[in-house]
C-alpha cells in the first residue's frame, strides 16, 4: 500500500483521506486531474490506443507510447524515456480519451512520441522518494548562490529526474539573465546536469498553488492549462471597479476568471444603447449613473438632484431618437403616465429605514434626558 507523497495523508501501513492508495481522487493532491468517463468501456486489446498520458510533478503531463502493451491503469507508476535518461511518472489517462487530448493539444501521433520502458518496481519508488528529498535542500542552497552572484531572478521550484542525474530549475525574471556561471557552480556542487527553465508569473502561481479570493484553489493549479490574455477592458464591460488590488490574482496579474463571463456580458451589451452625451428633457440634462446589463435598466440623475431615476433601455432608445430629432420629452419616463418606479423605491428604502431608525433613537435620547432633568429637579426641591 502506497502513501500520498504530497500531503502525507498516511503511513506505510495505513492510508488516510480518500482511501485511494496514494492516488488522490479529490483533486487536492494531483493537480490538473482528468476524469476518465470511458473507463468502463471495454475494447479489444488490439484496438486500444497505445499512447498514455503520464503525470509528473506539479501537474506537468506528457504523452508516451506503450510499445510493450503493458496493462496500464490510472495511477500506475511507470518508468518513461526522457532526453538523457529516464524518469518516473504516474499514468493520468489511458484509452480513447488520450487520442482526444492529443487532438486538443495538437500533438501528432508520430515517431516523436517517446516510449514507456516498464512498470515501476518497489526499488524504483524508493529511489524516487530519495531523489525527491534532495529537492528542497537544493532549492534553498541554489537561492543562496543566486544571492551571492547577485542575479536578478527568482527561483521557484526544483525538479529532480528519477535517475538522479539531472535537475530542472524553474525561475522567473523580468529581464534576460546570464546564468552561465550559476550553471557551472550548480553542476560542480550537486554533480548533476542542470537545466534552467524560465516560466511566467502565471505558471509560477500554478506550480506553487494557493487559495484565491473566492476561497477555492487557484484555477491554474487545478484545471486551467491555457492562459489567455486578460485586459482591463474585460472589467470595464462587466462594470467592475478598476481597483488593481481586487482585480489581481496571486500571480500579480489580472485574474483569469475575468474572462469567464465576458462573452455573456458582450451578448447582453448588444441591447444596451451607447450614450455619447446626456439625455435632454424639459427638466434638464440627465446623466447616466448606473446600468444593470441583464435587467436592461439604466439609472439617470439630474445635476441638481441626488436621486436617481431608473428607466428601461427601450425608453432610453426612444429619448435618444427624440433628442436627435430636436425634441425634448417632458420627463425621463413616459410622458402620459408617471408610473411608480419600483426599482428606485427599492434603492431608497434602505435610506428611509435608516432615517426612521435614527429618528427613533434621537427621540428616545431626548426622553431620557428629560427624565433625568425632571428627577434632578425633584431631588433639588426635596
Amino acid at each position: 500500500m502506497s502513501v500520498c507523497g504530497t500531503c502525507n495523508s498516511g503511513d506505510k501501513s495505513n492510508v488516510k483521506g480518500c482511501k485511494n492508495n496514494g492516488v488522490c481522487g479529490t483533486g487536492g493532491c494531483n493537480k490538473l486531474n482528468s476524469f476518465d468517463w470511458l473507463i468502463d468501456m471495454d475494447l479489444p486489446l488490439d484496438e486500444q490506443f497505445d499512447v498514455v498520458e503520464v503525470r509528473f510533478k506539479n501537474g506537468k503531463k506528457d504523452f508516451f507510447r506503450n510499445v510493450n502493451k503493458y496493462p496500464l491503469y490510472n495511477g500506475d507508476a511507470v518508468i518513461v524515456d526522457v532526453p538523457n535518461g529516464h524518469h518516473m511518472g504516474f499514468v493520468a489517462l489511458q484509452g480513447e480519451l488520450v487520442r482526444l487530448q492529443m487532438f486538443k493539444k495538437k500533438v501528432e501521433n508520430d515517431d516523436q512520441i517517446r516510449s514507456v520502458y516498464r512498470l515501476a518496481t518497489e526499488k524504483d519508488l524508493q529511489k524516487f522518494e530519495e531523489v525527491k528529498k534532495k529537492e528542497q535542500p537544493t532549492l534553498h542552497r541554489t537561492r543562496e548562490i543566486i544571492a551571492e552572484q547577485k542575479l536578478n531572478m527568482k527561483l521557484t521550484d526544483v525538479e529532480y529526474q528519477a535517475d538522479g542525474t539531472k535537475a530542472t530549475f524553474y525561475y522567473s525574471a523580468d529581464d534576460r539573465v546570464d546564468f552561465r556561471e550559476l550553471i557551472k557552480k550548480l553542476a560542480s556542487e550537486f554533480r548533476i546536469r542542470v537545466e534552467m527553465r524560465q516560466i511566467s508569473l502565471r505558471q509560477e502561481a500554478s506550480r506553487l498553488g494557493g487559495i484565491g479570493s473566492c476561497g477555492r484553489e487557484l484555477c491554474c493549479s487545478t484545471w486551467l492549462t491555457d492562459f489567455k490574455s486578460v485586459t482591463t477592458t474585460s472589467a470595464r464591460y462587466q462594470n467592475l471597479s478598476l481597483n488593481p488590488s481586487k482585480l489581481s490574482g496571486q500571480c500579480g496579474r489580472l485574474k483569469c476568471c475575468l474572462n469567464y463571463e465576458l462573452d455573456t456580458y458582450m451578448d447582453a451589451l448588444k441591447d444596451i444603447p451607447e450614450l455619447k452625451k446626456p439625455l435632454i428633457t424639459s427638466k434638464g440634462q440627465a446623466k447616466l449613473q448606473k446600468t444593470d446589463i441583464f435587467k436592461k435598466i439604466m439609472w439617470f440623475g439630474y445635476d441638481n438632484e441626488n436621486s436617481w431615476i431608473s428607466i428601461p433601455t427601450d425608453r432610453v432608445k426612444e429619448i435618444i431618437r427624440l433628442n436627435e430629432e430636436g425634441k425634448k420629452p417632458a420627463t425621463l419616463r413616459e410622458d402620459d403616465i408617471e408610473a411608480k418606479d419600483e426599482v428606485s423605491e427599492a434603492l431608497n428604502s434602505d435610506l428611509e429605514k435608516l432615517d426612521k431608525k435614527f429618528q427613533k433613537r434621537s427621540k428616545n435620547k431626548k426622553r431620557r434626558k428629560n427624565r433625568k432633568f425632571r428627577n434632578k429637579n425633584k431631588k433639588s426641591q426635596q
